[in-house]
């Protein structure tokens, strides 16, 4: 029998399979060679590899950066800093200090290698797939397990093969490219899927144009985005100093795809996805003229040394209008630095900009927060409402030739329009390379000497009570669809310096959409807890675990809603919370908020299969079903995935004892 024909994306999962099938919707069970943990995420990973007991990560590589939160305004970030440090050293993890810059490109640039797998506490770690890497984003807590040996478990996805044609045109950039595909699938449009690109117009576009519609895949809802590893990664890896790193990774002659789109690259033109979501997006003609007053550049979805060479030689020898806050965000060291060297910073200095320190800063709310009822114009990948540490923002998303143009004329500009030369960048002929700014963690002796260093805000994660067989619950609140993890708890310099607290963090839980759920929830904890119910792609956005720790310390218990969003769906049950939707989405409209819930013979249901009777007190029955896995079930029932592992280290040391 012929040997099947494979896509890259089947070819990168067949190579790490531990257990089951690429039969798209089966869970299956990957070999992750590398993770990456961020400093907004990594806390919850640390403690949660202290609580497992852990000696040593498992890993090939694994790397914790400290980009999110850099501000240093009181002890809290600092200690945090502090205790990720001494915990990368016990455990073995290599520790990128804050201002190597944000780890998606830092571990681009330094880590990421083709046919390798990464698991990321983050959710835009799907970036990697630029380099032709199996990257996917996850909760804290399953990327802990995974450091401790296990697999990472997924829904098999099916794979979405989109077909470039063409070259990107002048004034149009990769940035326009997949706000083009959020424009024609929204942020639902990836659920359940991969996202494969292929074709002619691939090998037009560089390592980093690639990284940027990777970036975004997440955006879609994907599980992932794969590039094949081609001239274009062997070049990237070769300035990187790391030639030796790469390897080619094509598809399979005849090769198919579970479904299909098609971009002509060249017909192209520069778009802009306006408040407050990232598939809002039109014509950035169809909004020119409208004023602004912040124009910002970086993030890990612009990060690359084009993208701020562009905007420098756009505005060499120019000001920008003096009312826009022309803001610059350099994603790495590395890139700075060659940014220093080449010219390209004084130009923008220059021209009025400001410039911030190497991280994620301004993207997840840590500064740079717009004036009130003003456009801001954005290289970021999420607009959603709030995330930019202003309540009632107006963010657009927008490529760095964008925002640029408009920075020079004070009003929303379409690049062509700009009566700017388009400038012809190229990269340094010999960069510089940071080969050594990320040091090694100490062999595995010295590492057990380490003791974790965890100043008065660093708290253990909270014990998660079983589920109850009979759940009787108020619904505290009632959402609409699309509700992110910034809403559900917000990013920004007010709650974010509380990752390492979850029982302080959860008193900002939902405050975006009503301040009083926090205290409502509290009272709930000792009654049996509460529900909430929402509509479509409930979670979507940030991998952060926070938005079920936090709700779940609360008394959450039951989250009804009409679908969710990939990871927040893997993380319910992980933190002990029962996710259901509508068997018939129409009876979302049965019940409101204060309605209570009531499920009976609620553990045996939930093992039994995946349908289970809803009652509506007082009013009448529904049907809802869990999408859980035989694995995530017994998670569920022992009361969240830490349990759950010690449930099991627990079965082991008895199976030994018994057998000694």
């Amino acid at each position: 029998m012929p040997a099947r024909s494979l896509n890259v994306s089947q070819q990168l999962i067949a190579s790490h399979l531990v257990f089951g099938r690429l039969v798209p919707g089966e869970e299956v069970g990957l070999r992750m060679d590398q993770a990456l943990l961020q400093d907004a995420l990594g806390t919850i990973v640390m403690l949660a590899l202290e609580a497992m007991g852990l000696d040593r990560v498992k890993t090939e590589v694994a790397v914790q950066y400290v980009d999110h939160n850099l501000l240093q305004t009181d002890y809290k970030n600092a200690d945090d800093h502090v205790f990720l440090m001494s915990a990368a050293q016990r455990f073995g993890i290599w520790y990128s200090r804050p201002g190597n810059g944000i780890s998606h490109p830092v571990h681009m640039e330094r880590f990421g290698r083709p046919g390798k797998s990464l698991v990321g506490s983050d959710s835009h770690t799907c970036a990697a797939g630029s380099l032709g890497m199996l990257a996917i984003g996850a909760g804290s807590l399953d990327v802990a397990t995974v450091l401790a040996g296990e697999p990472l478990h997924v829904r098999m996805p099916e794979v979405w093969g989109i077909k470039l044609t063409g070259r990107l045109p002048e004034w149009v950039s990769a940035k326009d490219m997949i706000l083009e595909l959020l424009q024609r699938h929204s942020v639902d449009g990836g659920l359940g899927r991969m996202i494969e690109y292929y074709g002619p117009g691939v090998a037009t576009l560089s390592a980093m144009d690639r990284h940027v519609i990777a970036n975004m895949g997440a955006e879609l809802g994907a599980t992932t985005t794969v590039f094949p590893s081609d001239h274009q990664t062997r070049d990237f890896l070769h300035r990187e100093g790391r030639g030796e790193d790469w390897m080619e990774l094509a598809p399979d002659p005849d090769c198919s795809y579970d479904h299909h789109d098609e971009i002509n690259l060249s017909k192209l033109e520069p778009l802009i996805a306006k408040p407050s979501s990232p598939d809002n997006v039109v014509k950035v003609r169809d909004v020119a003229g409208q004023p602004l007053c912040q124009a910002y550049i970086g993030s890990s979805a612009n990060p690359g040394y084009r993208d701020f060479a562009m905007a420098a030689l756009m505005v060499r020898g120019k000001q920008v209008d003096p009312e826009v806050s022309f803001d610059i965000n350099p994603t790495s060291r590395e890139t700075l630095e060659n940014l220093v060297r080449e010219g390209f910073l004084g130009d923008l200095i220059h021209a009025g900009a400001r410039i911030h320190q190497t991280g994620c800063n301004g993207c997840n709310g840590m500064g740079q927060a717009p004036a009130t009822g003003r456009n801001s114009l954005r290289t970021t990948p999420r607009n959603f409402p709030g995330r930019s540490g202003n309540k009632e923002d107006s963010v657009f998303l927008c490529s760095p030739e964008t925002a640029t143009a408009s920075a020079l004329s004070g009003k929303i500009t379409d690049p062509r329009d700009a009566g700017v030369p388009y400038p012809k960048v190229r990269l340094p002929r010999n960069p510089i390379v940071l080969g050594n700014s990320i040091p090694p963690p100490p062999p595995p002796g010295e590492a057990l000497k380490v003791k974790l260093v965890k100043g008065p805000n660093i708290s253990s994660l909270p014990t998660i009570a079983p589920l109850a067989d009979l759940l009787e619950v108020p619904v505290l609140l009632k959402l609409g669809d699309d509700v992110s993890t910034d809403t559900i708890s917000p990013a920004g310099a007010r709650a974010l310096p509380f990752r390492s607290n979850v029982q302080r963090i959860a008193d900002f839980s939902f405050d975006t959409v009503d301040d009083t759920y926090p205290e409502r929830a509290r009272a709930t904890r000792g009654a049996g807890g509460h529900a909430i119910v929402a509509g479509m792609n409930y979670g979507q956005g940030s991998s952060r675990e926070h938005a079920t720790l936090a709700p779940g310390f609360l008394g959450l218990r039951l989250v009804l809603s009409k679908s969710f969003a990939r990871i927040h769906a893997q993380n319910l049950p992980n933190a002990g919370i029962l996710p259901l939707t509508f068997v018939n989405s129409s009876d979302f409209e049965a019940i409101q908020q204060n309605d209570v819930l009531i499920i009976r013979g609620l553990r045996e249901a939930v093992a039994a299969g995946n349908r289970l009777i809803v009652e509506i007190k007082g009013k009448r029955r529904i049907e809802a079903r869990h999408p859980l896995t035989a694995r995530q079930v017994d998670i569920l029932l022992c009361g969240g995935l830490i349990s759950w592992l010690r449930s099991r280290e627990g079965a082991s040391v008895a199976r030994e004892g018994t057998s000694g």
